[in-house]
Parts: C-alpha cells; sequence; structure tokens
C-alpha cells in the first residue's frame, strides 16, 4: 500500500503511541515486566508490514526514548530497547534466508548476546542483586536463560502468527482507512 507521508507520520504515530503506553504501563503492573515490552515489539509487526523496515526502525528508536524517559520501570524499558523493540524488524531481515539453520542460528544469537547485556545492566547498573537469580540457593542464571531461549522461539512463532493475522484480517482494514 503506498501511503502518503503524512499518513505515514500519522500510522507511524498511533503505533509508537500504542507501543509506548505498554512499555511505559509495566510501571503500573510490575508482574508485566517483561510480557508488556514484548507485546509492545509486537505492535511494530505493522510498521513493517504497512511502512517498511526504515519507519518501523524509526518507530522503535521513538518508542525506546518515550521509555526511557517516560516510564519508571527501567527494566522493562532495557528489555524493549535491547530485544523486543527491533527484533520485528530484525526477524523480517532473517527469514528470507534460505537456510532455517542460519535463520535459527543468527535468531538465538541475537537474543542470547541481549539476554547477557540485559543481565549485566540489570546486576550492574540497575541494582538488582545477583542473589534475585537463585533458587534455593542455587544459581540460577544459565536455567533462565535456557528457558528464556524457549520462551523466546514461542515469542518468533507468535510474531510470525501475528504477521499471519495482521496481514489477512487487519491490513484490509488499514488499507481501507487510507484509500478514503
Amino acid at each position: 500500500m503506498l501511503l502518503k507521508q503524512g499518513e505515514k507520520i500519522a500510522f507511524c504515530g498511533v503505533l509508537c503511541a500504542l507501543s509506548a503506553v505498554f512499555v511505559v504501563g509495566a510501571g503500573l503492573f510490575p508482574t508485566m515486566t517483561y510480557a508488556l515490552p514484548a507485546i509492545a515489539g509486537v505492535l511494530l509487526v505493522a510498521a513493517v508490514m504497512e511502512l517498511g523496515k526504515k519507519w518501523a526502525f524509526f518507530s522503535y528508536v521513538v518508542v525506546g526514548l518515550l521509555s526511557l524517559l517516560l516510564g519508571t520501570d527501567k527494566e522493562a524499558a532495557c528489555f524493549f530497547c535491547l530485544f523486543f523493540g527491533y527484533y520485528p524488524t530484525l526477524k523480517s531481515l532473517l527469514d528470507p534466508l534460505r537456510s532455517r539453520m542460519i535463520q535459527w542460528l543468527l535468531k538465538l544469537l541475537v537474543f542470547n548476546a541481549a539476554a547477557v547485556l540485559l543481565y549485566l545492566i540489570a546486576v550492574y547498573f540497575l541494582g538488582l542483586p545477583q542473589e534475585s537469580f537463585s533458587v534455593a540457593g542455587i544459581r540460577g542464571e544459565w536455567l533462565l536463560l535456557l528457558a528464556g531461549n524457549a520462551v523466546f522461539i514461542l515469542y518468533d512463532r507468535a510474531i510470525g502468527g501475528v504477521a499471519v493475522f495482521y496481514w489477512s484480517r487487519l491490513h484490509p482494514v488499514v488499507a481501507r482507512i487510507f484509500r478514503k
């Protein structure tokens, strides 16, 4: 769909506002520190599909800045900035690769690098005690990383499903709105 510049800005603005509300909302619902930034990232699938990768990346930057400036839950903002925000765009770049093994290797490499970086930020900059990663006195960082990889695979599949749903159900509605 070819949109005029003003329509692109309006659509992008709405997506950015919705995504920012989800990330900033993590401050109101502390148990949603991981889920709300993930949902905010999923919303950017529409930007990738309707506006392209450049606009989606711009949306990611805007939501990331708003989250860091307005959000009270800095951990949620870091999750969005360091992984969930750019992943839908990255996925659109990696999925066309012919080798599924290389696709998954790159996806898992990016996720694990982001997870380790988030852990280091949480412990050394946000002051989260390392003991909070232990269960019954046993350090569980590696178990959490392993569980995170399993959840990441589900998240990747979910984004694919959301993209299919968006294109089949919501894209025609968006196209009709902008044709008027």
